[in-house]
């Protein structure tokens, strides 16, 4: 709320330079602001009583608006990278695989594991489960098991991060 839409009965004021001015009604704020020709600027409404800053409002909104801007430039998004094995997957292939994870994970994105069944390897699930534990076993030193396996539909997977 700026101006004259600051309907409080009393206000604490802070001047344009950082000092307060004490506890007075919003009117007086009101002209203290109009004879600096700034504007009146309500920073903190669930004070008691609130907090209003004697501004120009066109800057504070531009230093606003660049505040959350860079806030958002330093934020990371995690990313969940799948890796996909198979129930017959050969020592060198899946030491490919866990080289990729290793990647992927130092980078500090997530990393999905699945490991997918087609026709007859359906009725081998509990025997392959090896596979993943033995997946997690050797990333156990970068990374730590976030979800563990679960069979969804066809496949079982798990989900790794990075060790903290």
């Amino acid at each position: 709320m700026i101006n004259e839409q600051i309907r409080d009965r009393e206000v604490r004021l802070i001047s344009e330079n950082g000092e307060q001015l004490g506890i007075m009604s919003a009117r007086e704020a009101f002209k203290i602001a109009q004879e600096a020709e700034l504007d009146l600027v309500k920073i903190a409404p669930m004070a008691k009583p609130p907090v209003c800053k004697i501004i120009d409002y066109g800057k504070y909104k531009y230093e606003q608006t660049r505040k959350e801007k860079e806030a958002r430039k330093k934020q990371k998004t995690v990313e969940i990278k799948e890796v996909r094995l198979s129930p017959n997957i050969d020592t060198n292939d899946l030491n490919t695989k866990i080289n990729n994870a290793k990647k992927f994970i130092s980078k500090g994105n997530k990393v999905k594991v699945t490991l997918r069944f087609r026709g007859r390897e359906m009725a081998h699930v509990q025997q392959s489960k090896h596979i993943l534990d033995d997946f997690a076993e050797t990333l156990a030193d970068i990374a730590v098991v976030e979800k563990p396996a679960k069979m969804e539909g066809r496949a079982m997977s798990m989900v790794l991060t990075e060790k903290r």
